[in-house]
């Protein structure tokens, strides 16, 4: 159902900014173990510094073979995944990935055509750019929703354009070019990145694997060494889990 919804959402209607929930949480209690020696990062660079996408269409920072591998579904949209974005950032980077036992995957869990636009831009930068320009999205996000409300005629247009005039006239319409060119990209490479419908239909392909996969029902959610870690949608149950498991 939700798989359906999604589709509809991006290839025939502005949709609702929220086909998935945002923050759902439930108890996942864990014993204490061992504390897990550091390992130490290449010389001259630091594991927050160390960014590689994956096989599964995710962006991982740290250490690729850190023994605590967190994968975390966010949504650029979802105000609870901009608030653990705000929380986790410098803590999670500095005393977890930094030393070289966890790291952090990032899979983009779109909802709506401004979140698909926006991850899709995002994900057509530079690798190394990803995580700065995915946290300044969420920091930015107040702003990226009253851009899209300020001109909802022009979203309506949009959206009735052929698909692969779609996304880079939503990008207009709600000045997602103008925010990204700000923060080093081009107009040019934001209209051939829209205007390439495998990039949309990547993010939703990713998206369904979720739900379907690790039964993924709202954002942010995080998979532990392959577990849902039900119970955790903010950064100070994530970060006592970690150290439960042994980042202390």
């Amino acid at each position: 159902m939700i798989k359906a919804s999604l589709r509809i959402a991006l290839l025939s209607s502005l949709g609702a900014l929220a086909l998935a929930g945002c923050g759902d949480a439930k108890t996942d209690p864990s014993k204490e173990q061992d504390v897990i020696a550091k390992v130490a990062a290449p010389a001259g660079k630091s594991w927050s510094a160390t960014v590689s996408k994956t096989a599964d269409g995710g962006y991982v920072m740290g250490n690729p073979e850190a023994p605590i591998k967190v994968i975390e579904f966010a949504s650029l949209t979802c105000s609870h995944c901009a608030d653990f974005s705000r929380d986790a950032s410098e803590e999670l980077k500095r005393d977890f990935i930094d030393t070289g036992r966890v790291s952090l995957e990032m899979r983009n869990f779109i909802r709506d055509p401004l979140d698909a636009s926006a991850a899709a831009i995002i994900r057509c930068a530079p690798t190394e750019r990803f995580f700065p320009l995915m946290e300044n999205a969420f920091a930015s996000q107040a702003d990226l929703f009253a851009a899209a409300q300020a001109n909802p005629k022009g979203g309506e247009a949009a959206m009735a354009l052929p698909p692969a005039q779609r996304f880079p006239a939503l990008a207009k319409a709600w000045k997602l070019d103008q925010f990204f060119q700000s923060r080093g990209m081009t107009g040019d490479q934001v209209n051939a990145c829209l205007g390439n419908l495998d990039n949309i239909s990547a993010l939703e392909k990713s998206t369904n694997s979720a739900i379907e996969q690790y039964k993924i029902a709202g954002t942010p959610s995080f998979i532990i060494n392959g577990q849902l870690a039900e119970g955790i949608a903010n950064w100070a149950p994530l970060r006592d889990r970690l150290r439960t498991m042994g980042v202390r």
